[in-house]
């Protein structure tokens, strides 16, 4: 296979009509600026982003996810990328909390807010407007709709599952993928892509942004995935 993309988390292979994502025993934080081995990360973020994504296709939530082909690694769906974050909040944290000082840490906002990025590193993942995707010629107006409903209704599905197990889903980000005319979601569904507070405690990378520890947050992944399938269980079974 063919390496043709690595980046702060993965590297991406090509494999014909299909990619394989290899996770990196790596963590990042701060733009790459802080960085540490984190053993076992790769392991623990794809699996759990394999058991999120066919949680997500079974509440109707198309995605790219085909199979776990090794502990760290997934097969998925070659689709072309859209350079566009779209973040979903529930609650205000990270950096909402500094655009709008007016709003406490963990407020509850009366309807999720969806909001888009422009995936760019170097110019820090800015906020930007839904015509400014447009006029840039980066998505169509009907496309960003899709992009925005698919993201808030897979929000509110995980959202949903952790509630079962009374942890609180704070926000969490979506990127997106053209395959055969239509948008799917893509690349991770983990603990870098979201935050979850049980008990009080964060069991995502902002743990490691506050702390700097690696290992501990290792731990929280490994607790992450338990509680995930735990939720699982509770959900199957209603």
């Amino acid at each position: 296979m063919e390496l043709i993309y690595e980046g702060k988390a993965k590297r991406v292979y090509d494999k014909g009509d299909r990619l394989v994502l290899e996770f990196k025993d790596e963590v990042t934080a701060f733009d790459g600026a802080r960085r540490d081995v984190a053993t076992s990360k790769g392991e623990l973020a794809a699996t759990l982003s394999s058991v999120l994504f066919n949680y997500l296709r079974d509440a109707g939530v198309e995605n790219h996810f085909l199979a776990q082909t090794a502990p760290n690694a997934l097969e998925v769906v070659k689709t072309r990328s859209i350079p566009l974050e779209v973040i979903v909040r529930f609650k205000a944290y990270g950096s909402y909390l500094k655009r709008m000082p007016y709003v406490k840490p963990l407020h509850q906002f009366s309807k999720p807010l969806a909001e888009l990025h422009l995936k760019d590193d170097k110019l820090h993942d800015p906020l930007i407007l839904p015509q400014d995707a447009v006029e840039g010629g980066v998505v169509g107006e009907e496309e960003l709709d899709t992009m925005f409903r698919t993201a808030l209704n897979a929000a509110e599905a995980l959202r949903s599952l952790y509630s079962a197990v009374n942890c609180d889903f704070v926000d969490v980000k979506f990127e997106f993928g053209r395959v055969g005319g239509r948008l799917i979601l893509i690349d991770e569904i983990s603990g870098d892509t979201f935050r979850l507070l049980c008990n009080g405690e964060h069991l995502d990378k902002e743990y490691y942004r506050k702390t700097g520890d690696a290992a501990g947050l290792v731990q929280r992944y490994r607790l992450l995935l338990e509680v995930t399938k735990k939720a699982l269980g509770i959900s199957r079974a209603k």
